[in-house]
């Protein structure tokens, strides 16, 4: 047996893989770095251009280290290809492409705080579809977090609840928040493969086709792309090459990773850090300003999550 070498002898990238706490918080901090790309896209690249860019990019990174594992993975590829479509369409395209659209019309830190509607959504569908227990605490917890979104999204006026004025943009991440919690849930019948990398091109490939057809839906067709292409800006390319890179290769190999280590359950905990990190990179970078109301919101979403997960690991 090969002796394994000693942790003096081996790379800092190696000995990195081996820190999963460092590997899920940096996966979270790029997570919430792609709200302020979208940001950062807005009037640089379009968003059904940066979409199609992004996925395409990542694609031809992860391709050519994933040829072993894809031989061995073609025949589950190919038929549960209607999976790995509905992954990549839902779960990549649809919610990211209606936050980079969100991006025109809502704050950064709008964006960041309304995320954490995704474990709401993802609760109630696991209690519609499967029955799975949920405490009474935990609803308390969704309660309050519930409230802090509808103070986020009303802008600290709820009262505009009555007359259904909700920011568009608002609605958009909403949206993209149901998109995202419906590609969690159904994440339980994901075909095992032998690489995770089979998994990543399998849904890359399936990010494209959507790309694809909601640029010829909704931006204009293939004449429209051809002509947009010339009109991003050096900005517009850096946004594409973040969201290509770390956001969607290296945030997912860290992830991964990570629920090796320390198991899915408390990986998924780190989750909670990605509108925060948004949060805080909107403030940094974009130069938004903290409302009085972005505080209150803040805080009920902490209190929220918090009870929440006190009353699933009582679970």
């Amino acid at each position: 047996m090969t002796k394994p070498p000693s942790p003096q002898n081996r790379g800092i990238s190696a000995r990195l893989l081996d820190q999963p706490y460092i590997l899920l918080v940096l996966t979270t901090l790029f997570w919430g770095g792609n709200v302020v790309a979208g940001k950062l896209a807005v009037n640089n690249i379009d968003p059904y251009t940066l979409t199609l860019v992004r996925w395409t990019g990542a694609l031809l990174i992860v391709l050519p280290f994933s040829i072993r594992g894809l031989r061995r993975d073609l025949p589950v590829l190919f038929s549960k290809w209607w999976l790995f479509l509905f992954y990549g369409g839902v779960g990549y395209v649809t919610f990211n492409i209606l936050v980079y659209i969100a991006s025109h019309f809502a704050s950064g830190i709008n964006i960041a705080l309304e995320q954490v509607t995704i474990n709401m959504f993802v609760m109630l569908a696991n209690f519609i579809l499967f029955r799975t227990r949920v405490r009474s605490l935990q609803l308390v917890g969704v309660a309050i977090t519930a409230l802090g979104v509808l103070v986020t999204a009303t802008h600290g006026d709820l009262a505009r609840l009555l007359k259904l004025d909700i920011g568009f943009g608002d609605l958009l991440v909403l949206l993209a928040c149901a998109a995202y919690a419906a590609y969690s849930v159904t994440l339980r019948w994901r075909p095992a493969t032998s690489s995770w990398l089979s998994y990543l091109v399998a849904t890359f490939i399936g990010a494209i086709i959507a790309a694809i057809i909601y640029q010829f839906a909704l931006g204009g067709g293939i004449g429209t792309l051809v002509a947009t292409l010339p009109n991003v800006t050096p900005q517009g390319w850096w946004v594409a090459a973040y969201t290509m890179l770390l956001p969607s290769v290296v945030s997912q190999m860290f992830y991964v990773r990570g629920v090796e280590l320390i198991g899915a359950n408390r990986a998924s905990l780190f989750i909670n850090l990605i509108p925060i990190f948004a949060a805080v990179l909107s403030v940094l970078i974009l130069g938004e300003v903290l409302q009085g109301y972005h505080i209150v919101a803040a805080a009920l979403v902490v209190v929220g999550i918090a009870l929440a997960e006190v009353a699933a690991r009582r679970t």
